[in-house]
């Protein structure tokens, strides 16, 4: 009895050491981990090899995404099944059309050219953006502003600010959110990520960026507050060192919706409209790429975002 409960036993080590031999890791989606905010209708999915041994190369690959993470049948989207290819960075997924601000999760499996075949990776995820112009609810805010400029003066940036009331137990909340010129989000009066100069530079007269947050820890039960500074940036400041102000446009505005889910499984969406407020009697009374920033803290606005 003793020697045949040996015999299991290191059968069944010897069967974890194969599959440890060969493993898939670093799960990146469109060159992020785990982002939120994907706009492409075919992610591009990427991974890495940890392998025992010397000239070890994939030769097949199967992939599945699920809108759960246990990955039972009813929750598959698309499975990719074995297929043939040493690929392993931007593989697009293949499967059904995405549906907007979903989370979807994948995972990977390979097999070497040792015709070893690794378990099934680590669980990561991607959460689509809007994805198409008629899933935006907010409207532009272009709060009343002077659009004339001489050459040497600089105008103020605006401020923008909502109240708005939460009654019910929050689950997740995003922030989808642009502008012309530059915008910084604060919600309860923390700054909305870690980003600078967004929305980021792009040719304005084709294309505008926008930015996905996931605001969740921003929002409390009660009364909120959202606001957003706006600045000239690359859209109404002069570029280059000629006096062209207003190269793409001369009135700042904001696109920002909020979608909050409650765990009653209801949906409310905050978004911008004229229900705002603005002003561009605030602290920062110049801003511009070129020349920096001038603030004046004795125009300070306690609470007001």
């Amino acid at each position: 009895m003793r020697f045949v409960c040996t015999v299991i036993f290191l059968t069944g080590f010897f069967a974890v050491t194969r599959a440890q031999q060969l493993q898939v890791y670093d799960l990146w989606c469109d060159s992020k981990v785990n982002p939120v905010g994907i706009d492409d209708p075919a992610p591009r999915l990427s991974w890495k090899l940890k392998a025992e041994g010397m000239n070890i190369l994939q030769q097949a690959y199967s992939l599945r995404v699920a809108t759960a993470a246990d990955f039972k049948k009813e929750h598959l989207v698309w499975e990719s099944g074995k297929t043939g290819g040493d690929e392993s960075a931007y593989v697009p997924y293949r499967g059904p059309a995405l549906k907007p601000a979903t989370r979807y999760y994948w995972q990977v499996k390979v097999w070497d050219n040792r015709k070893r075949e690794s378990p099934w990776s680590g669980t990561a995820f991607w959460e689509t953006g809007i994805l198409a112009p008629s899933g935006w609810k907010a409207t532009w805010i272009e709060p009343v502003q002077d659009t004339a400029r001489s050459l040497g003066t600089n105008i103020p940036a605006l401020m923008v600010r909502k109240d708005f009331n939460i009654s019910k137990k929050i689950v997740s909340a995003r922030a989808y959110v642009t502008s012309h010129g530059f915008y910084e989000l604060s919600i309860n009066g923390r700054k909305v990520g870690d980003e600078l100069l967004t929305p980021g530079w792009t040719s304005y007269n084709k294309r505008l960026q926008y930015q996905v947050y996931d605001i969740t820890p921003y929002l409390q039960q009660g009364s909120n507050a959202v606001g957003a500074f706006l600045g000239d940036g690359w859209y109404r400041g002069r570029l280059g060192w000629a006096e062209n102000f207003g190269v793409w446009g001369k009135t700042l505005g904001l696109l920002c919706q909020l979608s909050i889910r409650y765990a009653d499984g209801s949906e409310e969406t905050i978004v911008s409209d004229k229900s705002w407020k603005g002003t561009g009697d605030g602290p920062i009374v110049m801003n511009s790429i070129y020349d920096g920033e001038t603030y004046d803290a004795r125009k300070e606005l306690d609470g007001w975002n």
